[in-house]
């Protein structure tokens, strides 16, 4: 760990830091982050629904910092080309990871695992997600980490401040207190697209075989149909955390 995410392990220096950065607005908290921890910075982007909202602030003010990507294997072709071209548009510095095992091999050695119970939507999950992110963070020296979370995605999230810890990671979230009109009106500014599959009723896209689109009067989340928990563990600071969340994975 980097000298300068150290002192955010101590509780006084996190609550100083989200004093600092309290009605800051997204590109200050990001700027802030960027100069406080520097190389030890990373991003993590889903290309979801509304993903381009977060690599534009970055690309806006700090072009360089490594996006990382997780390929499960299983995100939708879609998906695919909408990462493509916002890499291409924004230049990102894009580091994808994948699980250590292919789909392919997974369905031959266990089948679907996420269609095997709890027990096996967890194993999934670790597998396909939690894994390769940890990978991720640890190869790239990460010691802080910038998030897209908004308050208003879920339970867990609302309890969120800007600056947190997940284990000894710092966790900052530029958009915590953004409103879904908020995230809109940004994409209507800068004239950024909304992943393909945004018109057909997919508000909150992850996998294939665990998205499905939703009606204007439900929650977005609800068409992440992934186990009963809503959260796959990739944002969670501890396991008894995702023990009690409704889950749709990310």
């Amino acid at each position: 760990m980097d000298a300068a995410a150290l002192p955010m392990l101590d509780p006084a220096a996190l609550e100083a830091a989200n004093q600092k950065l309290e009605g800051a607005d997204a590109e200050t908290t990001i700027a802030w982050a960027a100069e406080t921890f520097g190389r030890g910075l990373v991003m993590s982007s889903s290309f979801g629904a509304h993903s381009a909202v977060m690599l534009h602030l970055v690309h806006r003010v700090v072009p360089e910092l490594p996006i990382i990507f997780l390929d499960t294997g299983y995100l939708f072709p879609e998906t695919y080309r909408f990462a493509d071209e916002l890499q291409r548009r924004f230049r990102l510095n894009l580091k994808v990871y994948a699980p250590t095992m292919t789909a392919a091999r997974q369905e031959a050695l266990y089948g679907r695992s996420w269609e095997q119970g709890d027990e096996g939507v967890q194993e999934y999950l670790q597998r396909n997600k939690v894994e390769p992110l940890q990978r991720a963070l640890r190869e790239l020296g990460a010691t802080a980490w910038l998030a897209g979370l908004r308050a208003d995605q879920t339970e867990h999230r609302a309890s969120l401040r800007r600056v947190t810890l997940q284990g000894t990671r710092v966790k900052v979230h530029p958009i915590l207190d953004w409103s879904h009109a908020d995230v809109e009106a940004y994409l209507d500014q800068w004239d950024l697209p909304y992943h393909p599959l945004y018109e057909e009723g997919y508000r909150s896209i992850g996998d294939v075989h665990s998205t499905l689109p939703t009606t204007p009067d439900m929650d977005p989340r609800d068409g992440r149909i992934l186990g009963k928990k809503r959260e796959c563990g990739i944002h969670l600071l501890s396991a008894e955390q995702n023990q009690s969340l409704k889950s749709s994975g990310l």
